[in-house]
């Protein structure tokens, strides 16, 4: 029997956290680790992932969500060989999925399920229907957030509705720009502490990425910065990223509890 990929959604409270650079650069890293790597971008009314990567799609998810298109007709390659389902970008159609829709894309992720090791899903930011219930589709969450102490916030409010939707879903989080392995634990402590005591469940600490001028410099030049410039802080963060991704159990709930306990610094330092 083939194997099944794992499903991550790739989301976060706030916009502007760089939520999409990381799924984007974690999708090529696991793929250089020899992962089978799909990348589908679920901001359905304002994709952007072909944008940061310079692609120019003819077909898009909005096809497949009218009937038009399969998910394997408008899949495209990516760096290093990852596949992506593109999204449509200003169809304010697309800014709340019909019932057929949900159902269409549920079946397309599971049409392509055994092409994949693993299958990256890049929600839209915030807590509308659509992000939630794509997010419910997969095995796992991300939530990515800065250290602005409004991302954390927004991240949390995140947690929370995804538990109320989703009990059983693992939510694992990862910290963007931030400054050093020591903030961007003292973040993840932040929430995994307020989800302990007010909605009564754990997070997964996934690691971290350095704030890296390198990576503005990528986005400029349309590239994922693991491909472009894979000696730079942020790509070692990714790269280690994708090494903990990788090595997850595939199976709902049982994933690896990575964050450091006090006084160890279990996430090297990657600047």
């Amino acid at each position: 029997m083939a194997h099944a990929a794992t499903v991550l959604a790739i989301t976060s409270g706030k916009g502007g956290v760089g939520k999409t650079n990381v799924g984007v650069n974690l999708a090529v890293a696991l793929q250089v680790r020899g992962f089978r790597t799909g990348l589908l971008d679920a901001d359905f009314g304002l994709g952007n992932v072909d944008v940061l990567l310079g692609l120019t799609p003819s077909h898009h998810l909005g096809h497949l969500l009218a009937g038009e298109q399969t998910i394997s007709e408008i899949m495209i390659d990516g760096p290093r060989g990852i596949r992506i389902v593109p999204a449509s970008s200003g169809l304010r159609s697309l800014t709340t999925l019909s019932g057929p829709q949900r159902m269409r894309l549920a079946q397309a992720i599971e049409a392509i399920r055994e092409e994949f090791d693993f299958l990256l899903i890049d929600t839209a930011s915030g807590i509308s229907d659509n992000v939630v219930e794509t997010t419910g589709m997969a095995d796992r969450a991300i939530v990515v957030t800065s250290l602005d102490p409004a991302a954390i916030v927004d991240a949390y409010a995140t947690i929370k509705v995804l538990t109320a939707e989703a009990p059983g879903l693992e939510i694992g989080i990862v910290v963007n720009g931030a400054g050093s392995a020591d903030d961007a634990a003292v973040a993840f402590r932040q929430l995994d502490v307020a989800s302990s005591r007010y909605l009564g469940r754990s997070l997964q600490y996934y690691g971290f990425i350095v704030d890296d001028p390198g990576v503005r410099e990528a986005v400029a030049t349309q590239r994922a910065i693991v491909e472009s410039d894979p000696g730079a802080p942020a790509s070692r963060c990714f790269r280690i990223l994708a090494a903990r991704i990788g090595g997850l159990s595939p199976v709902r709930g049982r994933g690896l509890r990575l964050v450091p306990d006090a006084g160890e610094n279990e996430v090297p330092q990657c600047a």
